[in-house]
């Protein structure tokens, strides 16, 4: 697996977060992960692994493949920023 922008990473899972209107709280519940860590990952202080991706998009319920495609976008709306 490619390694993705940390802050891109944490940007996406805050949004789609955001959008599903749940907590960090909540979503580090249903992910299996503890609420800091997650806390860690969206502000882009530490990168998720595949595993934890992958536990975080179960917790969305929504596809692997989409939490990828997400975090490129804001892979590419970061990158074109700077």
């Amino acid at each position: 697996m490619a390694e993705f922008n940390k802050y891109a990473t944490g940007a996406a899972i805050k949004k789609l977060r955001c959008e599903k209107k749940i907590s960090q709280e909540v979503l580090s519940g249903l992910a299996g992960i503890a609420r800091s860590h997650l806390a860690m990952i969206e502000s882009g202080k530490k990168q998720a692994n595949f595993e934890t991706i992958w536990k975080i998009s179960s917790a969305f319920n929504v596809h692997p493949n989409e939490l990828v495609r997400l975090i490129e976008e804001e892979t590419e709306r970061i990158g074109s920023s700077e």
